[in-house]
Formats: C-alpha cells, structure tokens, sequence
C-alpha cells in the first residue's frame, strides 16, 4: 500500500506548489500530480479549490504571524512602532514569495473574483484583529492603529515588490517606519 498523505502534508505542498507557481495555477491535478498522488485524495481533505487556496493563504499568514509574534515582545504605542518593528522581518527576501501570493490575492478580490474578495476579506480582518492586540490603549484606538499599520505595511510591500526593495526602503524611512 502507498505512503498516506495527511491534511497537512498535502497543505505543505500546495503551499510550496502555490509559492513556486502562483494561485492561478494551483490545482488538484497539478498538486496531485506534484505530490505523486491521486486528485482525490486532494478533495478527500479540501473539498473545493477554495478551500484549499483558503488553507494556503491562512498558513502563509500564520507562519508571517509567527515570524512577527518573535518580535512585538512588548506592547506597542502605535501604528509607526508596529511597522517600525515588523519592516525588518517583512521586507527580507524569504518573504517575498509570500507576498507575491498575497498580492496575486488582493488582485483577484479587487477585481471582485470569488473566492479571492471573500478571503482576503477575511485575512485583512484576521490581520488587524491580531496586530490590535500588541498595541496599548482603548479598543477603538489599538483597532485604528493595527488597520493604519496594515495598510502602511502592505504599501510599502507592495513597493518592495512592484518597484524594488531599495524603493521600499527609501519610502520606509522617509515614512519613520525604518
């Protein structure tokens, strides 16, 4: 009898599949194929391609999460001290790949594709609601400071992506973020 996948050895590869390839082109059969395995035991686990683009991008931001959590020790004042401490983890090359994705992401929801503007909904909320529990003050004010910090962080990323990371870290520090 064959090697049994699990959920998550099947996630890791559509992660490393999606990371290489992109969003666009992440299917059962490519990933099934990839792995050496049938495409249903793909859909065993991830019903719909849906569910597992969701998968991939909520374990990409998890381990981003993770990465950050190393940092933000203390309770942060504000906006610019959350993005002051995340720059230098973000905007490394290791995380591009993921940000490529992410991007990919916010393009398709922009353009009001499904599952894309439905998930990344959902990540951006899951983000503020995360970044808004390292930063002091009222409930009101550390949500205003986590979404300032998301958006800031997602510009310059953006930037770093689009343009290059020079012109990222030019913008970073004329913005007090590095």
């Amino acid at each position: 009898m064959g090697h049994k996948y699990t959920k998550e050895q099947i996630l890791h590869g559509a992660s490393d599949a999606a990371l290489e390839c992109g969003l666009s082109q992440l299917t059962f059969g490519r990933l099934a194929k990839r792995m050496g395995i049938s495409d249903r035991v793909v859909v065993y686990y991830f019903p719909t391609k849906n569910d597992l683009v969701a998968a991939v991008l909520f374990q990409l931001g998890a381990g981003l999460q993770e990465k950050l959590a190393v940092v933000f020790g203390t309770p942060l004042a504000d906006y610019l001290a959350i993005a002051h401490t995340a720059w230098p983890v973000l905007a490394c090359p290791d995380t591009d790949p993921a940000f490529a994705l992410f991007f990919e992401a916010n393009g398709l929801a922009a353009a009001g594709v499904e599952p894309y503007a439905e998930l990344v909904r959902e990540l951006v909320v899951a983000w503020v609601d995360w970044l808004a529990t390292f930063i002091e003050g009222t409930a009101e004010y550390r949500r205003t400071e986590a979404e300032t910090a998301l958006a800031l962080l997602d510009g310059l990323l953006l930037v770093r992506h689009l343009a290059s990371p020079r012109a990222a870290n030019r913008a970073a520090t004329r913005l007090g973020v590095r």
